[in-house]
């Protein structure tokens, strides 16, 4: 099975999921292999963009590559403000739902070839997706291909303290346990807001602002 495809399976089942538990259960975690859980989001996935991205999506004022997309809220709300904007995800069910409300999406791998590179003015990387691949230095300088110069790139991290964690991962379904419904294993990384700036550097970005949004931390990296 090719990476792109152990990636997409890890989260074809909380993407499918109807949603449809009480609200106070959780029913989807990402298990990192130090055994860190970090619960998925599923149902805000699937509503619109929740107010902490308000700022994040005002940020956005040129054609705009969300890559990770998942549902594509942010894609789609991007595109209702009359922006180009481009969803990319390796998950055939992210796509369906992304362009089921109306946004353009594209069924690929990050690190593939894609539309526009080089001259897209921002790259969004939210809701974890720094972590795609396991090497979030190697992502961002996809990201830094992907934009003009002077572009910038959008990014959640994890919140202070959290330092960098890399090695597989895998999500499971249906509670606490983890022995309900796992999924693949795949690579994975999780980066706290304290290593935005070498991370940025590493990357040939520069921090711009770090942005504190209803207890989520956002960076916004300029591309040199």
């Amino acid at each position: 099975m090719s990476r792109p495809a152990v990636l997409a399976g890890g989260f074809e089942a909380a993407l499918a999921d109807p949603v449809d538990r009480p609200a106070d259960e959780d029913a989807h975690w990402l298990v990192l292999g130090d055994g860190v859980r970090v619960p998925l989001p599923v149902r805000r996935w699937h509503g619109p963009p929740e107010p902490a991205l308000a700022e994040v999506v005002r940020r956005c004022t040129g054609p705009t590559i969300d890559l990770g997309c998942g549902p594509g809220r942010l894609t789609a709300a991007l595109a209702e403000r009359g922006l180009v904007a481009l969803g990319v995800d390796v998950s055939a069910v992210a796509v369906r739902l992304a362009r089921g409300r109306g946004a353009a999406a594209l069924r690929r791998d990050v690190l593939a070839p894609l539309p526009g590179e080089g001259r897209w003015a921002h790259a969004l990387l939210v809701d974890g997706t720094i972590g795609i691949g396991g090497d979030p230095v190697r992502l961002l300088r996809r990201c830094a291909g992907l934009l003009r110069p002077g572009g910038t790139a959008l990014v959640e991290l994890a919140p202070p303290g959290a330092g960098l964690w890399r090695g597989r991962a895998y999500v499971t379904s249906g509670g606490r346990a983890g022995d309900d419904e796992r999924g693949p294993a795949f690579r994975w990384a999780r980066v706290g807001v304290e290593l935005a700036e070498p991370l940025a550097s590493a990357a040939g970005f520069r921090v711009s602002v770090v942005l504190p949004l209803d207890r989520r931390w956002f960076v916004e990296l300029v591309h040199r």
